[in-house]
């Protein structure tokens, strides 16, 4: 089976933008994903979603009609990572991550995995996305407790091409790596971003950001935006906010090309 196509031409900024559903109760996931489920692309359900109201969360906004971004960031024996992707597939989800950390033979298993149960299913294989370096990570970290020696931007490289070796469909990484990986990895490759922050929004607890305009103007498909949406009084106005944000950086490179 194929994947499903998330690199077309055709992408509005809506369909490009994933909200993370970093909020603690099944309640409150459906009512945004009521709420917003016209205005952006994915939701993304991650770790805190995911523990406290368990896949069926999952099952209930797929159901809805909605894209969902699974990002439990599968690090484990290829084997469970293996089993754990078809799970995922289950689900019907149209993208889920697992650690590039991991190495080759577990990113190798999810896709393997994940295609053989799609197959099955008799549907589209989701995109398997590798995360290279989390964007709470700076050169400190990665040296003194990590003891990584390879510069940060290099080492998102390296695993970004030892992602494409193993045959996933893209990275999740910082928005200022993201020349960097396009270099590194020419071929049909998903860039998805956290760490994007508005300018009008707090840069919270990320260290290696950028607005939504310079996410895109740098080549991301994807950009995941959670707290200045969902702790905006207006959710639906937050995100129109940095759809038109996105959207005026897209019409300004598009006049630079055309002038060139």
């Amino acid at each position: 089976m194929t994947k499903f196509d998330v690199r077309n031409a055709n992408m509005t900024m809506r369909d490009r933008l994933v909200l993370a559903l970093d909020v603690d109760s099944g309640r409150e996931a459906l009512h945004l994903a009521t709420e917003l489920k016209e205005s952006v692309g994915l939701f993304k359900v991650g770790h805190q979603l995911f523990t406290a109201a368990g896949p069926d969360i999952v099952r209930r906004i797929v159901d809805m009609g909605c894209r969902v971004f699974l990002d439990l960031k599968y690090h484990d024996i290829p084997n469970t990572v293996a089993g754990a992707s078809a799970e995922a597939v289950k689900l019907g989800v149209r993208m889920f991550n697992v650690h590039a950390l991991g190495g080759i033979e577990m990113m190798k298993a999810a896709v393997q995995s994940a295609g053989e149960t799609a197959e099955k299913l008799n549907t589209e294989r989701p995109v398997v996305l590798a995360v290279t370096i989390l964007t709470s990570t700076d050169e400190r970290t990665l040296r003194r407790e990590l003891k990584i020696t390879r510069s940060l931007r290099r080492e998102v490289c390296h695993l970004a091409r030892l992602a494409n070796r193993a045959g996933m469909d893209g990275v999740v990484a910082s928005p200022q790596e993201i020349t960097m990986v396009r270099r590194a990895v020419r071929n049909d490759f998903v860039v998805l971003t956290p760490g994007v922050r508005p300018a009008w929004a707090n840069q919270d607890d990320q260290k290696r950001v950028m607005t939504p305009a310079e996410a895109v103007a740098a080549g991301a498909d994807y950009i995941v935006i959670g707290r200045p949406i969902l702790k905006a009084e207006n959710p639906g106005e937050a995100v129109e906010k940095i759809i038109q944000e996105m959207s005026g950086q897209m019409k300004a490179e598009k006049a630079k090309d055309q002038k060139i």
